[in-house]
């Protein structure tokens, strides 16, 4: 995490992350970079998704330096306040002001379309147009162009101060244009008399515009495109929201030691190197260390993607935030805070998602040449009606015509109406899209990237066979076996007892029970003396496995499952396998993938024997196992760095930073809240069928963004020669805006139609 206080001058070389302010669209964060990168020894990468600049710096350089440099550019720079540690609450790290301003721009919307509904009704509608109407557009009409386009005019303002255009000047100086035409006209014009109508006509004629107010194209054009920006803004709201959950899952609250033997509870940011701490069955483990008494199996699918729960005793290291799921520990703190395997993804997650390339909307790509040329032809007209004598007022209504025609009013909707739409189908079929700058990847991807578990299969350990001895039968071995794990916390036990309990009913209850550490369980049940567990604790009865059970457990090992033996009264009875269950819907989830062009991958955290089995019932070809999660990141990265466009499907916070750092991360909604909020698209029903379908709704809403937005610029392209010639009457401008507008929403409410395939 960065240093909470500013860095000092590099010696060789130094990093420092900052928060960038003020920032309203791509080519913002774009001239940011380049002046940055403009700096002796300073390479940057500013990402305008999450507001942050990536900054290496190299000796003779000063933070300040860096900070300045953007603030001349007209931005704000810091650095942002980390967390004070993993365990720390996440409110520390200054979720409130994002919170805040979110809220305002909401207020502002919503205030904004409230005023503006009315004045474009009785602009577009003659029969509302009664006396002195036009009076009351105005009275309406002001507070939306002056107050609810204000952050307009100031990034506008900005933006000419440093000699730069955007969307925003565009916005900026096409509503006030008009709204300042409209006061003209009002006053000193003969739009403010009494009985001035608006007739709807379809004519072409040159006009004085003394007449013509453009009231309900400022106001219309500001709401549209606030509604734009909120929703954009809410998207990006979640930027640093897998931080966040990564830092929930440490333990808030931990049982110190003292030398004395003595036992209290203190918040787990007070532990220290070396303190010893209990952990009791079901609690989280607060912190890496190593165990110093007891022994249990440790649940750590949630870091490392291993199925089976480790078991673990004296001398044994632990992780932060895995969960107990036996006996009582005591561990003693090896690495606290920042250095903890938690708090080390945290930064694997921030660090992939600050390495992405800033979203580059087209919109925005496009406005780097549209707004200069828009600006340049509207000066133009007025220039060329002036020296042809057509007369100050004529010449002036040319060129505020270019300007308001020019206004992106269907391009407010183009991507939030789409992008409503597509979500909102997303989420009827248990599909969550992000935001906009996910969609564009989506077409890219050529490579999905597989979590086993959790993914694939169900995450939860399962009993999937039972070999009776020939004496024996199946009801009976389960009857058994099953009475005595249910009575055990293990998770394996625990799957055992329940795949015991459905198959045969009601189990008996133990007379005795013994827990035998890390071997298994023994106690009586029905008079029958009954071992359940390990090899070796049957071997410390003097009790062998006969040939054919033998020859079970081994197949059973090979394949990547977990064999459990049972005998009682002395002899061996059955060997029990359990393993980590293929989703019923998996195989045809892959088939569905790779109708989509998409090579499928498996990657786990689990043993390669398991992994490769699995991938065998699935249909996938190639196998990547025993990785750590800093590992499935570099996989990622291998696979990006030969060509390929990366998909990743995962659910655990083993999972968060390789699907941050991957081109399109899909979380499953049955995984950890990690995951989801590192992912792009989170698939609720945790069914990977639904994967193809996220990406085939994916790729349909973002060919709709790009028909909207082409539409959106080519009605103003066609219509600004007829402005420029002076022969745009407002009610043309006015349809030509307002049919714009309609093909937009019609065009986007057409993803309502999609269905998922099957």
């Amino acid at each position: 995490m960065p240093s909470p206080t500013t860095a000092p001058p590099a010696a060789e070389g130094a990093e420092v992350e900052l928060a960038i302010g003020g920032m309203t669209c791509a080519s913002c964060a774009a001239r940011i970079e380049k002046k940055l990168n403009r700096m002796d020894g300073v390479s940057a990468t500013v990402n305008y998704a999450t507001e942050k600049a990536k900054v290496s710096y190299e000796a003779g350089v000063e933070v300040s330096d860096l900070i300045a440099t953007v603030e001349k550019t007209g931005y704000t720079a810091q650095e942002p306040p980390p967390p004070a540690s993993v365990q720390s609450a996440p409110e520390e790290a200054g979720a409130a002001p994002a919170d805040t301003a979110l809220a305002a721009l909401r207020q502002r919307l919503l205030v904004s379309t409230a005023l503006a509904i009315p004045v474009i009704a009785m602009a577009m509608i003659p029969v509302l147009q009664f006396d002195n109407w036009q009076w009351l557009s105005l009275t309406l009409a002001a507070p939306v162009v002056v107050w609810g386009a204000l952050p307009f005019h100031k990034a506008a303002w900005t933006n000419a101060r440093h000699g730069a255009a955007t969307m925003d000047t565009l916005i900026s100086v096409g509503t006030s244009a008009a709204f300042l035409w409209s006061l003209w006209a009002l006053f000193f014009g003969t739009a403010g008399m009494t009985g001035m109508t608006h007739p709807f006509e379809l004519t072409i004629g040159r006009s004085d515009g003394a007449g013509n107010i453009y009231l309900e194209a400022a106001a219309g054009v500001t709401a549209f495109i606030l509604a734009g920006r909120y929703f954009e803004a809410r998207s990006k709201r979640k930027a640093g929201a897998a931080l966040k959950a990564l830092l929930e899952l440490g333990a808030k609250e931990v049982t110190l030691i003292g030398t004395d033997g003595t036992e209290r509870l203190i918040p787990t940011a007070e532990l220290k190197t070396g303190d010893r701490f209990l952990v009791r069955p079901g609690e989280k483990i607060a912190t890496d260390g190593t165990v110093v008494d007891g022994s249990s199996a440790v649940d750590a699918s949630m870091l490392t993607g291993e199925s089976v729960p480790v078991e673990v005793a004296p001398g044994d290291t632990v992780t932060g935030a895995t969960l107990n799921a036996g006996g009582r520990l005591v561990v003693e703190a090896t690495r606290v805070g920042a250095d903890t395997q938690l708090a080390r993804m945290a930064r694997l997650v921030e660090d992939a998602q600050n390495g992405k390339a800033a979203a580059q909307r087209l919109a925005d790509k496009i406005s780097a040449v549209f707004v200069p040329v828009v600006i340049a032809l509207a000066v133009a007209t007025l220039g060329f009606w002036l020296g042809n004598g057509a007369g100050l007022t004529a010449a002036f209504t040319a060129a505020v015509a270019v300007l308001i025609i020019a206004c992106p009013c269907a391009l407010g909707l183009a991507t939030p109406t789409a992008l409503m739409v597509g979500t909102g189908r997303g989420a009827q079929l248990g599909i969550l899209i992000k935001g906009p700058e996910v969609l564009e990847t989506t077409r890219r991807v050529d490579t999905i990237v597989l979590d086993k578990t959790g993914t694939v299969t169900t995450g939860r350990m399962t009993l999937l066979a039972v070999h009776p001895a020939e004496s024996t039968t199946e009801h009976e071995v389960l009857r058994l076996a099953g009475a005595l794990e249910h009575v055990s916390e293990h998770p394996i036990a625990q799957a055992v007892a329940a795949g015991a309990a459905e198959r045969t009913g009601t189990l008996p209850t133990p007379e005795d029970f013994t827990n035998v550490a890390g071997l298994g369980v023994q106690g009586i049940v029905e008079g029958h003396a009954v071992l359940v567990g390990r090899t070796r604790l049957l071997s410390e009865w003097s009790i062998e496995l006969p040939a054919d059970l033998e020859r079970a457990k081994a197949r059973a090992e090979a394949s990547g499952r977990t064999a459990i033996t049972v005998a009682w009264d002395g002899e061996a009875r059955a060997v029990l396998e359990v393993a980590d269950a293929v989703k019923g819907t998996s195989p045809e989830a892959v088939r569905r993938l790779r109708a989509l062009g998409l090579t499928p991958i498996l990657l786990t955290g689990d043993n390669k024997a398991v992994a490769e089995a699995v991938a065998a019932k699935v249909g996938i070809d190639e196998v990547i196992a025993e990785v750590m999660p800093e590992d499935k990141v570099a996989v990622v990265k291998r696979l990006q760095a030969q060509g390929r466009s990366v998909a990743m499907v995962g659910d655990g916070v083993n999972d968060a930073a390789a699907l941050a750092q991957a081109d399109l991360g899909l979380a499953m909604g049955t995984g950890t809240d990690a995951a989801i909020e590192a992912g792009d698209l989170t698939l609720v029903r945790g069914d990977l069928r639904s994967a193809a379908d996220a990406i085939r709704l994916a790729r349909r809403t973002l060919g709709t963004i790009r028909v909207n937005l082409f539409w959106a610029f080519a009605y103003n392209v066609a219509a600004l020669p007829l402005a420029a010639a002076g022969l745009l009457n407002p009610m043309i401008a006015g349809a030509a805006m307002a049919f714009s507008s309609v093909f937009v929403v019609g065009n986007s409410l057409r993803l309502r139609g999609f269905k998922p395939t099957g």
